[in-house]
């Protein structure tokens, strides 16, 4: 009886594991790195433009809305990096054994890219709000010398 009861129970497992697309766990894996490349080169570009106009007219920009779209692209890319945290997060819950994250361990392929992308995204968002935070207490072209 106990046989015929862990045999029902392993294939709902394992049919749980396989729920989850391929697709999915890429996007949760490789989002906040992607994101935090795309700010990156924001970053340079629109520092770039906003201190050639420094440079060329003398004195501040007068153009505040470099401020203001790189605070939009911050906050877009942060957002997308979040969901693929919160995503990842909601993926190694229902792939993993245990319940507690200090525990955790990605014995299979899909539960080990569900955990990363969670430490990836986590640390890459703490990343993106020491990025942010100097634009709100320092000049654009101060801030990129």
């Amino acid at each position: 009886m106990e046989n015929s009861i862990s045999s029902e129970r392993q294939p709902e497992a394992e049919g749980s594991r396989e729920a989850i697309p391929n697709g999915r766990l890429w996007f949760e894996f490789s989002a906040s790195v992607i994101a935090w490349f795309c700010l990156g080169v924001a970053d340079v570009v629109i520092t770039w433009r906003a201190c050639v106009h420094e440079e060329q007219f003398g004195g501040p920009s007068s153009h505040p809305e470099a401020r203001i779209l790189y605070f939009v692209m911050w906050a877009a890319l942060f957002g997308l990096a979040s969901l693929a945290g919160t995503m990842s997060y909601r993926s190694w819950r229902r792939l993993s054994g245990t319940s507690e994250l200090l525990r955790a361990e990605g014995r299979e392929r899909k539960e080990f890219m569900s955990l990363a992308g969670l430490f990836i995204s986590v640390t890459l968002g703490m990343g993106f709000i020491w990025m942010c935070f100097p634009l709100f207490i320092m000049q654009m072209c101060a801030r990129a010398r």
